[in-house]
């Protein structure tokens, strides 16, 4: 079975309860990356739950990502970290994180970037935000077509983000995307608690 979600952290983690929930949605087989994104916390916080998120990643054969931060991304020896257009540069990551491991860049809905991208040696790219998304009030709008320019132009790893959930992930797997982010539908799901959530992608 192809893994083809991937899965970003809720804005915040609160306690012990999270990292019971993240082993058991990791537990489905259904997950190909881990995206710990965390605005609002210490580098020391940040590196504590990056150790704990580790083994549970590393347990489940799970791709570990650290957004925005390839100095805390080294520390922790996580795979790689992804970085948005006004996040370290490319070249910087790089040096910091050296050739082995995964860096990801944000091109939202622009073909002129994921070129960038792919020139600069990263290893996908993440375009959106599709659908409405409250992850990222100011999220820019990204069209299906590029995923399908990009399935054809640049041959790396396209992830889609943005509003994703299981209503509408077929749409983007269908147009080119190899894999779907998803955040909000599984953490703060009214109707959902995560593994139910997930176990929705089929």
């Amino acid at each position: 079975m192809k893994r083809y979600i991937y899965l970003i952290s809720p804005q915040k983690i609160r306690g012990s309860n999270f990292y019971n929930k993240l082993s058991k949605i990791l537990k489905t087989n259904k997950v190909k990356y881990f995206q710990l994104r965390l605005k609002k916390t210490t580098t020391s916080e940040l590196i504590d739950a990056s150790k704990k998120i580790k083994k549970i990643t590393k347990k489940n054969n799970v791709k570990f990502i650290i957004n925005d931060k390839p100095l805390v991304a080294k520390i922790v020896e996580a795979d790689g970290c992804h970085i948005g257009q006004k996040d370290m540069n490319f070249s910087n990551s790089r040096k910091i994180l050296g050739r082995k491991k995964i860096i990801g860049i944000t091109c939202h809905n622009s073909k002129k970037l994921a070129i960038t991208a792919k020139k600069n040696g990263s290893n996908y790219v993440a375009f959106g935000s599709f659908f409405k998304s409250s992850t990222k009030k100011t999220a820019s709008r990204a069209n299906l077509s590029i995923l399908r320019w990009a399935k054809k132009k640049i041959n790396m790893p396209i992830v889609a983000i943005g509003g994703i959930n299981s209503s509408n992930y077929k749409k983007i797997l269908l147009n080119g995307a190899d894999f779907i982010a998803c955040s909000n539908y599984i953490w703060n799901n009214k109707k959902l608690d995560p593994v139910s959530a997930i176990d929705k992608f089929k």
